[in-house]
């Protein structure tokens, strides 16, 4: 299992301190309390914490003082800076000198649970390595020791090191972002910071705030100056997940700031110089949308300066035995189970099949199956899981009308009544799933988007076959 996060809470206030301890704690966190600036430096500087909150006016040192040294000697670490309403200017200064964001006081607590998260799942895929070919179960991996692999592993090691962007193609499900974190783990920029944006999964309303930052009252709601997530990742590395989903005029944008190497906020004439890489991944066709006039070839051209393209999981066959064993033993050890075992028939059944979802959806698979089966697992399993539909997997760039088509196709086609049922199960399941995603695993809040309580989430992820699918 994934260890529990530990926060350290730099608060000279001992109702507050206790008081966000408790919330924290709450939330699955195990979290350190320094009563002042000098203790809270020191045992950050320990280098056990996912994340560090700080106050900004401590006794001893204060949160800029923290900030700066923390940033020098572990530039990973993500901080998080609480300040007064009225000190937002010398917050962009500290987030400038290398917090991860910063919060105003009042605290809105749902904020500070989201951020929180944000900055644990930051750290996690910062700090842990991505293994090549073998790791143990632990250890997110690149499994597969076929042709197309091998040379997976070859380009990325050619180069990680290289000062140039990357796109990074292939369907969903594949790994692209494994292979984004081997990239920056394995390049001159490994000390860096590394900012993931889902580009699919933010309103574009916000997007362009969200990556470029905007001045006070840049628009309705604007009521502080905020840095972008270019700034926060100067000297290291920013991954676009899902670039095709951009719009033309954020496109636009983007293809100035990777020529000039700076921006401007929105709202802002202030010119900005960036010190970044960037690493794009899509699962479109972007030469087919460039014909379409819905991507631009230019920027196209900007960000493909090297292209590695993943293969389907339908296309190397061979790799499905190495990745049954490596996720059998992660997902035994996640689940309790010890030594998770597969028939041979299994595998080959396993094998046989096309995995539109690839390795996302034989993981989804093989995680059932370990749960269902409560023992070694074996071909009657197997077909027993895809008797019962194998429900698809649905990813975020399904449009609700294909799934209503592909569900009323398979009904169709085998004599089936329950159409109505399997939409209903396969989108709840899709909710339930992204709500964990985007939550970092984080239940609390998961469940209070949903609506449901933090029982019922529990109860229904283990009923999905989705429990401790994100480390929790």
């Amino acid at each position: 299992m994934q260890p529990v996060p530990r926060l350290l809470l730099i608060e000279d206030d001992p109702g507050a301190a206790a008081s966000l301890k408790r919330l924290l704690a709450a939330e699955g966190y195990a979290v350190d309390i320094a009563a002042d600036g000098t203790a809270g430096l020191a045992a950050a500087q320990e280098g056990v914490h996912d994340v560090v909150l700080t106050d900004w006016r401590l006794p001893g040192a204060s949160g800029i003082e923290i900030i700066q040294s923390l940033h020098r000697s572990h530039p990973r670490l993500p901080i998080l800076l609480i300040t007064a309403h009225g000190s937002t200017e010398t917050a962009i200064e500290a987030t400038k000198h290398g917090a991860f964001e910063y919060l105003l006081k009042p605290l809105d607590m749902e904020e500070l649970l989201a951020v929180t998260a944000r900055a644990v799942a930051s750290h996690r895929i910062m700090v842990e390595p991505v293994g090549l070919g073998e790791g143990n179960p632990s250890q997110d991996t690149l499994v597969g020791h076929s042709r197309a692999m091998r040379d997976i592993y070859k380009e990325i090691g050619r180069v990680a090191a290289q000062p140039v962007d990357v796109l990074i193609r292939g369907e969903t499900g594949t790994g692209k972002e494994l292979v984004a974190r081997a990239l920056y783990q394995h390049s001159h920029r490994a000390t860096g910071p590394f900012i993931a944006v889902n580009c699919a999964a933010i309103p574009e309303s916000l997007l362009e705030s969200e990556l470029f930052g905007h001045e006070r009252g840049a628009f309705t709601g604007a009521v502080s100056r905020r840095v972008g997530r270019f700034e926060q990742a100067s000297s290291g590395t920013v991954f676009l997940d899902e670039i095709g989903d951009l719009s033309l005029t954020t496109q636009a944008k983007l293809l100035r700031v990777l020529q000039e190497r700076s921006l401007s906020r929105v709202g802002g004439n202030e010119v900005i110089p960036v010190d970044i890489r960037i690493l794009a991944a899509t699962h479109r066709d972007l030469e087919g949308m460039i014909a379409e006039r819905l991507f631009r070839e230019d920027l196209f051209y900007r960000i493909s300066q090297f292209t590695i393209a993943l293969p389907p999981l339908r296309q190397r066959p061979e790799d499905v035995p190495d990745l049954v064993r490596h996720l059998g033993r992660r997902f035994g050890r996640e689940l309790g189970i010890p030594n998770p075992a597969f028939t041979p028939k299994a595998i080959q059944l396993l094998q046989n099949q096309p995995w539109p979802g690839n390795v996302r959806q034989l993981g989804n698979l093989l995680r059932q199956l370990l749960v269902v089966a409560r023992g070694p697992v074996g071909a009657d399993h197997v077909r027993a899981a895809h008797a019962k539909g194998d429900r698809p997997t649905v990813e975020p760039e399904t449009t609700l009308d294909a799934l209503a088509r592909q569900i009323l196709a398979h009904a169709r086609e085998n004599g089936s009544d329950d159409a109505h049922a399997r939409l209903i199960a396969v989108a709840e399941r899709a909710l339930f799933q992204v709500a964990m995603e985007q939550a970092a695993g984080n239940k609390t809040l998961a469940a209070r988007w949903l609506g449901i309580t933090c029982f019922t989430l529990r109860e229904r992820l283990i009923e999905m076959g989705l429990k401790d699918s994100t480390g929790n």
